[in-house]
């Protein structure tokens, strides 16, 4: 797996780790969990409904919240997931002989830890499926079922050497406000209210595992979640594949019609199946327009009045108003209080 992602400068909402955050809050004292936040470059006291999450946030927050609970699954599941666990499995998957052999080994070894889910794997015509049973009553954890899938495609993709594509992706939770960012998670239609959690891999798609050096497992360790949590496909929604189009050709001059083009497709088509990604041509721009004045006020360089230009505001004023609908914050404020953040790493 390389380390560029084709989906420039993705956030994701910040209610999407929301339960997240309630299950690491129990975990320390108050004081704790805000020097967390803190030292994760996450605004403490941000809102929730409009606040945007980086990739690099998420990392950071994972690989410190992971160390200082001593919960490598962060009070996701009812049993703390005690140090090295990842590791183990890591060493465990990696002397499968093919994908499948390596899915059903990720199987077994959760199933000797949770005691709130157990994982089954099913070959359905031409799938595997991997689903995650609830074992009680326990209310369904959204983020940790996320995680927890989508470390059975990363650590698939590890041992392939590529991202290996997904037939489909399922969870036993209803539809919520930010639907939209398990597009960046996984590269595969997601539906929700299902009758269970799950994620299926086509047949042809897992073929023989591509052997892996005890320092890749290292490195894929000490990276974790950055090289698998995002997707690498931009094929997988219109959406997606207008947004991959409008970075590389240029947001400011691209329309809808150069777009249609592009995807060899009529505007009025184009315009029906965004609005099947339940979004529209403008909102697509707005969103990058979004990433990339975010990206810009964490890496520093540039001043806001050059960012506002860059993002195609005719003032700072009017981006001030914008990147405040955006996020619940002035760029400035949000600048300042993240002030301390690493470079994107793309």
């Amino acid at each position: 797996m390389t380390s560029a992602t084709p989906t420039h400068y993705s956030t994701v909402s910040r209610l999407f780790i929301a339960d997240w955050l309630d299950a690491l809050r129990p975990l320390c004292t108050e004081a704790e969990y805000q020097s967390l936040l803190e030292r994760s470059n996450l605004i403490v006291d941000q809102n929730p409904s409009q606040g945007r999450v980086t990739l690099d946030q998420i990392v950071g927050l994972y690989q410190r919240a992971a160390v200082e609970t001593g919960d490598e699954m962060m009070g996701l599941w009812s049993r703390p997931i005690r140090p090295r666990a990842l590791q183990h499995l890591l060493t465990s998957v990696r002397e499968a002989t093919s994908l499948s052999s390596a899915l059903y080994r990720f199987s077994t070894f959760w199933n000797l830890l949770l005691d709130d889910y157990q994982f089954t794997l099913t070959q359905i015509d031409a799938e595997w499926v991997l689903s995650l049973r609830p074992m009680g009553q326990r209310p369904v954890q959204r983020f940790g079922h996320m995680l927890i899938l989508k470390l059975a495609h990363g650590l698939l993709s590890w041992l392939a050497r590529r991202e290996v594509p997904v037939s489909s992706v399922g969870f036993a939770f209803e539809s919520p406000s930010f639907a939209q960012d398990y597009a960046v998670i996984f590269p595969a239609a997601v539906a929700f209210d299902t009758s269970e959690t799950f994620i299926a891999f086509d047949l042809q798609g897992l073929g023989p595992v591509q052997m892996r050096s005890t320092a890749e497992l290292d490195l894929f360790l000490e990276n974790a979640p950055r090289d698998w949590i995002f997707t690498r496909s931009s094929e997988h929604t219109q959406a997606l594949r207008v947004r991959s189009y409008l970075s590389t050709a240029g947001w400011d001059k691209t329309t809808l019609n150069d777009a249609a083009r592009y995807m060899h497709t009529t505007p009025r088509t184009l315009m029906r199946k965004l609005q099947a990604d339940g979004v529209s041509f403008q909102s697509i721009k707005d969103d990058l327009r979004r990433d990339i004045a975010i990206r810009h006020l964490l890496v520093g360089e540039k001043s806001v009045e050059a960012i506002a230009h860059e993002v195609g505001f005719s003032s700072a004023a009017n981006f001030h108003r914008a990147f405040h609908r955006w996020t619940g914050n002035t760029p400035r404020a949000y600048r300042r209080q993240t002030k301390d953040i690493v470079t994107f790493r793309q």
